[in-house]
């Protein structure tokens, strides 16, 4: 919030004035300063909520700390910060954000469609929404819920990682894919590798199974698929913690030489085997979890001068953050040995 400092000045004007014959002449005296102007009312303090997954992998632990990082930005504001594991915390949560009156909210969904109509809510109520991320499905009118959705291009996330999977196949392979939470950012990163995988008839989908963009539920998923097929030339895995899970399935089950994984986020331990040409490793894809934390930024500073209408005007009400094919090549470029993820 910017701060108006009202500034008076005090004239010391000194009038002498003697008349001639008058006797002595009176005390100087000073004219008192001048009356403040009317005092502007205080304007009310920001309030805004902010809502994210549980740090039950390493994207969401790295969601979390950009949030807080941001937060900082703007102790001005009266912050009400809050994690979920599940949907149903996390539509309590922002029914309590409601409560307390929040101004705003930023919500970074735990899945997409359970908390579509919570935040459909909020929206009725006047609250202002940024959506990052996971996307919230389409409001009674079919028209989008947020007043601004930030999210990374998970469609070219799809088609650059499915394209890198296809040239280094030669166009030729069987590969499985493990897919991630049910929600806007899973089902449009496959969809647009499928459409990829699609196009190349010697590129055979042997199954899909559900990871949950997690560590432990993609090496189950993963042991499964490796006791069903004897022949696998690749994993997509779409997401870093996913891809851990998948290699130590794979490891464990002595096929290390058989096959190779592509997973995506940019977590600092997988680029660092991509920069190191891990050969089970090849390449990864960007999605900084860093995003959260434009969202915060972009929600304060559409409503902190009081003029939201007004920014509204030019606002783009969707917003795509790139993503980039990691190779050994530009690894370098992407590895940060102290972030969080």
């Amino acid at each position: 919030m910017f701060k108006t400092l009202a500034l008076g000045f005090a004239a010391a004007a000194a009038c002498l004035f003697v008349a001639a014959g008058s006797g002595p002449a009176p005390a100087p005296t000073v004219e008192s300063a001048a009356a403040p102007a009317e005092a502007q009312p205080a304007r009310k303090k920001l309030r805004i909520g902010v809502t994210v997954p549980a740090a039950d992998h390493g994207w969401t632990a790295g969601v979390g700390w950009w949030a807080r990082k941001a937060m900082d930005l703007y102790p001005e504001v009266d912050w009400v910060f809050s994690t979920a594991a599940n949907p149903d915390k996390q539509i309590a949560d922002m029914e309590d954000m409601l409560v307390r009156g929040v101004d705003a909210m930023v919500v970074l969904a735990t899945e997409s469609a359970p908390i579509t109509p919570a935040a459909m809510k909020a929206k009725e109520k006047g609250v202002f929404i940024v959506n990052v991320d996971r996307g919230f499905l389409p409001g009674k009118d079919g028209e989008p819920i947020a007043d601004i959705f930030l999210e990374g291009d998970n469609k070219a996330f799809g088609r650059k990682s499915a394209e890198f999977m296809v040239e280094k196949l030669g166009g030729k392979g069987n590969i499985v894919i493990l897919t991630g939470i049910p929600c806007t950012v899973d089902t449009d990163r496959v969809n647009a590798a499928m459409e990829v995988f699609n196009a190349h008839p010697n590129i055979k989908v042997l199954a899909q199974q559900p990871g949950f963009w997690s560590r432990e539920k993609a090496l189950a998923a993963m042991e499964n698929m490796l006791t069903k097929y004897p022949r696998i030339d690749a994993v997509w895995a779409s997401d870093d913690d996913m891809l851990l899970g998948a290699r130590q399935a794979i490891e464990e089950a002595g096929r290390a030489r058989q096959m190779w994984i592509l997973g995506g986020a940019g977590m600092k331990e997988v680029v660092k085997m991509v920069m190191d040409k891990d050969a089970m490793v090849p390449a990864n894809i960007t999605y900084p979890p860093s995003m959260i934390a434009t969202g915060i930024h972009l929600c304060v500073s559409t409503l902190r001068d009081g003029k939201k209408d007004e920014v509204m005007k030019f606002m783009p009400r969707h917003l795509l953050i790139d993503v980039e094919l990691i190779t050994p090549q530009n690894a370098k470029n992407y590895y940060f040995a102290d972030s969080v993820y």
